[in-house]
């Protein structure tokens, strides 16, 4: 197929999950055509399948922000025309599903029909979509999609019951590349970070509000106080100041390292022994899925599609958020020595059931169903 991606260049998940697939479906033997204001980071090889097609935005005077979602919807059009693509997919709704609406429509008056697949990745509903600025303009453009997919069942309720949709969302969940995010032999990493053996805790994320990181320094300083521990946050965003604050309060500093964003978070997580999850919103919860696929257990709150990625007693376990007090328990009881080999063993076997290789079929079997769908309507 010829198939043209709309995304955030980002390192976003929702960009990166896009990119993803489009470098997987173009191995497969698709033309794949990326759509974006830059270059997205994670397409960093060649293939003969792979292109890219940047969106210019004009900066006229007249304009004090520049008018994106135009300029987006003008380059859609270009590129359906000239490369001939059999369908689009739109990943985040906000602009791209609104912006692949009225592309679709001006090709349509020039004879030419596209099929439309937004899939939902999280904030663009729970967040972002729900402010009155934006929630007609996501409602009306989902309803108007040729097919619509969602990372997993509880973003899947979520749009259903923040949204009035009368159309279906099909749940195909995010994925992983075990090729890449697999325990890697790191020994002495580890022995430089943990020089007396001591269990050491891991955290990644974006820094903010949402994803509640001072439930893991308080989560740590209960752990710390039972065992010999050491805590690495990966990351970095608008929360930092205010953690590094909490963990001299705590009293914990000796034995947190704030690493700042590292792009081979797979180094780290291969010497990591848990992983910390306490997110007040997660559609999906990738970050544990990459933990797992490094035989690392996830000990998280109960937050959206968590719960359907971290298998509670087997793969980690699973608390109320803000429940400090069970982590605490609970990540205790998954690094005593007799319990953690078998939650490592059942993390990556866990990990194994979203292997790109058992997702990617499911998106190219929906591509097909929707264009036929689309093809059918027509004639």
């Amino acid at each position: 197929m010829n198939i043209g991606i709309v995304c955030y260049p980002t390192f976003g998940g929702s960009g990166v999950v896009a990119t993803e697939l489009g470098k997987a479906l173009a191995q497969k033997g698709h033309k794949v055509h990326f759509i974006t204001y830059s270059q997205p980071v994670r397409l960093d090889f060649f293939n003969e399948n792979l292109f890219y097609h940047q969106v210019y935005i004009p900066n006229y005077p007249l304009f004090q922000y520049r008018p994106y979602e135009l300029a987006l919807t003008s380059k859609m059009v270009n590129v359906v025309k000239y490369e001939k693509l059999d369908l689009l997919h739109v990943h985040y709704a906000i602009p791209h599903a609104s912006a692949a609406y009225m592309a679709k429509q001006i090709l349509k008056s020039e004879g030419i029909s596209i099929p439309v697949i937004t899939t939902l990745h999280g904030t663009d509903i729970t967040l972002v979509g729900k402010d009155p600025s934006f929630a007609p303009v996501v409602t009306f453009s989902i309803n108007e999609s040729d097919g619509v997919t969602a990372v997993s069942e509880s973003l899947r309720k979520d749009t259903y019951s923040h949204f009035k949709i009368r159309n279906g969302i099909e749940v195909i969940p995010n994925f992983i590349d075990l090729e890449r995010f697999k325990k890697q032999k790191k020994e002495h990493f580890k022995r430089a970070i943990c020089p007396h053996g001591e269990k050491l805790l891991v955290h990644t994320s974006n820094f903010r509000k949402v994803k509640r990181i001072e439930d893991v320094l308080y989560t740590f300083s209960k752990v710390v106080k039972e065992i010999p521990a050491k805590l690495l946050l990966v990351g970095d965003g608008p929360e930092r100041s205010n953690l590094e604050a909490l963990c001299r309060e705590l009293g914990t500093c000796e034995d947190v390292s704030f690493i700042g964003k590292i792009d081979a978070v797979e180094e780290v997580l291969s010497v990591s022994d848990l992983f910390l999850m306490p997110s007040e919103k997660e559609s999906f919860g990738l970050a544990a899925l990459e933990a797992m696929a490094c035989e690392v257990p996830v000990v998280s709150s109960d937050a959206g599609g968590i719960p359907e990625v971290n298998v509670h007693g087997k793969t980690g376990f699973i608390s109320k958020i803000g429940d400090v007090e069970d982590m605490a328990k609970n990540a205790l009881f998954v690094l005593d020595d007799d319990n953690l080999p078998s939650f490592k063993a059942n993390a990556l076997a866990r990990a194994k059931e979203f292997d790109l290789s058992q997702i990617l079929p499911l998106y190219e079997g929906y591509y097909h169903k929707i264009v036929e769908k689309v093809k059918g309507a027509k004639v």
